[in-house]
């Protein structure tokens, strides 16, 4: 019997977890794990704070923030890209959860553009106002049953600094579509108006990285197309799946 997705949030968010293997290729520390909750489970994702690698450019122990608000910018927009992912206890500490989404490992953008093309043109104006740094073509997954793309590893953005790197590069110059920005400008108008998304993100992010978040909305109503990469910058991560 399938679960609903309330039923399969609250096994997420509040289910004893248990640890059942590490995640390969995984920079920092990537553990799947089973979450049991009154004889309900769901298979989710964890990454201890403790296990985060620390980076040059992004302050220590703030990844599995990251993760978490970039679930709630996905929320606050109603695209669904990032799967339900909550900030809790787990068996190595505080670290964000999220529901893992199965699928064929074989998969990725490359292998999913052509029949995902609506899907990725919000992937791209979504990276672009999470200020993705690390969108590899391995962080896109079509849920097996389901069909939706989801996007992953979201723990390398928000950050005030212009950072953008993806390869969601094929929609570049393309004028946005009126119904992406409309959900554009109900993150300015929230953040203007310190709204429940500002209220969500505030214990996750940084103050100035909330008003850096709202500047880039802001900039994208004024453009109203997708940029085209910058040649003179690395625009695409490495490796690129």
């Amino acid at each position: 019997m399938e679960l609903s997705p309330e039923i399969r949030d609250e096994v997420v968010r509040g289910g004893e977890l248990e640890v059942l293997g590490r995640m390969a290729w995984s920079s920092n520390a990537t553990l799947l794990v089973n979450a049991s909750l009154d004889g309900t489970e769901v298979r989710a994702i964890y990454k201890p704070i403790e296990g985060e690698r620390p980076l040059w450019d992004f302050p220590d122990g703030t990844l599995a923030g990251r993760e978490v608000a970039a679930h709630e910018l996905s929320a606050f927009l109603g695209w669904d890209i990032v799967p339900y992912t909550v900030l809790r206890e787990g068996p190595f500490g505080p670290g964000m959860v999220q529901r893992f989404v199965d699928h064929d490992p074989d998969d990725h953008y490359f292998t999913l553009l052509e029949r995902h093309l609506d899907d990725f043109r919000a992937f791209a104006v979504f990276d672009i106002l999470a200020n993705n740094t690390d969108r590899k073509g391995g962080h896109c997954l079509e849920e097996l049953g389901t069909g939706h793309v989801y996007g992953i590893d979201h723990g390398l953005t928000f950050h005030a600094h212009p950072k953008l790197r993806t390869v969601i590069w094929d929609f570049g110059g393309e004028a946005i579509d009126d119904a992406l920005l409309t959900g554009v400008d109900r993150v300015a108008a929230d953040l203007s108006a310190v709204g429940p998304l500002a209220e969500a993100l505030a214990p996750l992010i940084a103050p100035h990285e909330v008003r850096a978040l709202g500047d880039r909305a802001r900039a994208l109503l004024e453009t109203r197309h997708l940029p085209i990469a910058d040649e003179g910058y690395h625009s695409v991560p490495w490796p690129l799946v």
